[in-house]
Order: structure tokens, then sequence, then C-alpha cells
């Protein structure tokens, strides 16, 4: 969300420049008006000079004056059908130019009640510039109603669907607007493509927007799919140990992944994780954890460092006490395990894990599950950690932390 402000929140740069649509689709138009004359029926000079003078006028931007021809040519008694034509689409050009959309969006309209609307990339701009000149007025209803007319009648582009999108958001409909994206992100997935980061942040704003927490949520694990960064997996995160029926014995168990994602930035976490990690019994987890708060900074600073120094002896005595008694119970001998994985030996403590497995006995067999995959992920078989990640079950967070996992390590992490 704060990348979203960054750039200009959810509007984004394409839109804030949507006065050039409106500039190129000008041109666009009327240097094709009058092109085409010499092979059609002729235009009789009180028609015709006006709309090349005109011509020349959008060409100079000069599109009121334009205009003022336009409503020449208009005066000069019945026109053929042809000619009625020819002004229309320079009034569109003319009115594009000076920011007339309702102008321009009524000669469309003429042109189509006539049966001589234009085609193919004329067609194209025009639709796209008269929804990007109503999105620019505020105007975002009729935006989204022309963009959606332009992927209608055969004109559509990814800019005009982005534009179709962020005007239905920004005139209310937020619903429709997520609807609409949800879509389009699933047909980009579903295809093997990556959808944009700003696509997923915007996905991300309109359910935020609808306070529709499992949208929220959903959007937020496609943005750690695809673009993550530490304030994300932060975010994930944080809104999971939050979640009611998260059990509280897995908050380690969350910081672990937080610290893998880079996130465990705080000195306020760092501590916490490593006196979770005593209270566990995982005393080279502890060690590691505050050598590396040392190392980066986090620990040792401010006016805590005399209590970071405290904790940096506690965790030392813990972890050089090889003679320390533990119970020998199965659950027992996987924290044993998953804290050998942190000491450096991992893949001794993944086939002890995995033998534990074996053996049965285990109150919490899924937190074994889980703990194996992370001895797996240590000892660099990140393939194997995948496979158990995604057999990990439950529902007070084991489930819900593998699958986190799995995201992370498919990005090659």
């Amino acid at each position: 969300m704060r990348r979203a402000a960054r750039r200009g929140g959810i509007e984004g740069r394409s839109i804030r420049l949507a006065w050039c649509p409106l500039l190129v689709a000008a041109t666009f138009v009327a240097s094709g008006v009058l092109a085409p004359v010499a092979a059609q029926e002729a235009v009789r000079p009180e028609i015709g000079r006006p709309l090349q003078a005109a011509q020349q006028l959008v060409g100079a931007r000069r599109f009121g004056a334009a205009l003022a021809k336009v409503r020449e040519a208009d005066a000069a008694g019945p026109r053929t059908p042809n000619e009625r034509a020819l002004i229309e689409r320079m009034r569109i050009a003319a009115a594009l130019g000076a920011g007339e959309i309702d102008v321009a969006a009524r000669a469309y309209d003429a042109l189509a009640a006539d049966g001589t609307r234009p085609g193919g990339a004329e067609a194209a701009r025009t639709l796209e510039a008269i929804a990007a000149g109503y999105y620019r007025a505020g105007q975002y209803a009729r935006a989204a109603q022309w963009a959606e007319r332009g992927a209608r009648e055969g004109a559509a582009s990814p800019a005009l669907r982005a534009l179709q999108i962020r005007s239905l958001f920004q005139a209310g409909d937020v619903a429709a607007a997520q609807r609409e994206l949800t879509r389009d992100v699933t047909a980009v997935e579903r295809s093997g493509g990556t959808p944009a980061d700003d696509t997923l942040r915007l996905l991300l704003a309109m359910a935020q927007k609808q306070g529709d927490a499992a949208a929220f949520d959903a959007a937020l694990e496609k943005i750690l799919a695809h673009h993550p960064t530490p304030a994300d997996w932060a975010t994930r995160l944080d809104r999971l140990q939050r979640r009611p029926g998260f059990a509280g014995r897995l908050t380690l168990d969350r910081l672990r992944l937080l610290q893998a994602t880079g996130g465990l930035k705080r000195a306020d976490d760092v501590v916490e994780m490593a006196q979770l990690a005593l209270q566990a019994d995982a005393g080279a987890e502890a060690r590691r954890v505050v050598e590396q708060g040392y190392a980066t900074g986090v620990l040792g600073n401010g006016p805590d460092a005399a209590r970071h120094e405290r904790l940096r002896a506690l965790v030392a005595r813990a972890s050089g006490d090889a003679a320390r008694t533990r119970a020998a119970d199965a659950d027992s001998r996987v924290a044993a395990a998953l804290d050998r994985a942190y000491a450096g030996d991992a893949k001794a403590a993944a086939v002890a894990i995995r033998d534990a497995l074996a053996g049965g006995g285990l109150k919490r067999p899924d937190d074994a599950r889980l703990h194996l995959a992370i001895a797996q992920w240590l000892a660099g078989d990140r393939a194997g950690a995948i496979a158990t990640f995604r057999a990990v079950g439950g529902s007070d967070g084991t489930a819900d932390l593998a699958r986190l996992w799995t995201l992370h390590l498919r990005r090659g992490s």
C-alpha cells in the first residue's frame, strides 16, 4: 500500500497523463478525415474548405478555432451522408483536442446512428480518448461506460481495459471493479503470465476499501507470489498472527518465516524470537538470531543496548550447554532436531525429524512436518521442502504457514 502511494495512489501515472491520448487521437483522427475524399463522392466547397481549414488547425493544436470551422461546415445547408460523416469525424478530432468530451461523444453517437462509425485504429483511439477524457474530468461512471463500449465494439486494448476498471473504482462501484480486475488477474495467471505489480496492488486497495479481509489476504498472497517485499511479508504474517484461531505456540514459526523473508528488522521482533527460541530449548537458533541482529545493527544500539547484551550472554550460555537434558518424547526430539538444523547440521536434522514422524507418538504431527520442511530448506533441498510443506495440514495456523513458506520457496528463495 505504501508503494501505491509513492506511485501516485491507485490512479497511477498512465491515468494522470490521460490528456495525452486526447491529443494523439485528435491529430490521428483529423489526419485521416479528408484523406479518402478524392475516392468518395464530391464534397461541396462550402463544406470542404472549412473542413480542410479545421484539419490544419487541429495539426497546429488550435482546437477551439478548429471547432469553429467545423460549425461553419455544419451550417452549409443540407448535407449528403458522406458530408455528415466527414463533419462529425472532424468534430470528434477538434473536440477531443479542445477537451470538449461531450461534444466528441455526441459526434461519435451520430456516426453510429448513421452507420458511418469509423473502424480499426481510428475507432480504438477515439473510444479510448473519450473514456480518458471523461476520467480526467472526474466523470468516472461515463468513463467506465465508454471504456466498456470500446471493448464491446471491438476496440479492446490493455489500456482501455485498465481505464475501465480504474473508472469503476473511482466511480464507487468497487465491487464491479474488483470483480473485473480479479477476472483479468486470473486470466493472466492461467495463461502462465505474471500479473503486474501495480495491478495486484490495485486489487489489494479494492479489497481494503470493501473491507473484505479474505479478498485482501488473497490479493496480498498474489503479491507475495509475484512481487513481494519484506514489508508485504510482514503485513501478511502480522495479519495471520491476529487471525482468530491462530495458535500462540506458532509465534516462533511465524517469526522464522519473517526472518527468512527479510522482514525481521525491528529489535523487538529479534528479541522476541530469541526469547521464544530459548523457551523452546532451541539455544542454537536463539544464538543465531541474536548474532544476526548484531551483525545487521538491529541489536546493540539505542537505550536497550544493555538489555541486548544481557540477552546475548544468556543465549551464549544456553547454546553452549551441550549436556542439557531433553525429554525423550517424540515432540521434544523433533524440537531438538530443528535446533540442530539451525546449528548447521540440517541434513541430519531432517533425517531425525522424518524418523520421529515415522515412529509415531507425536502430539502435533503437522508441527513436525512444518519443521521437517524447514530443516530440508536449511539443508538446501528446496524441492523436498516444498513437497513437505504441501503435506502440512491443520486449522490452527500450521497449514497457513506452510502455504506461505511454499510461496516463498517457489520464487527460488
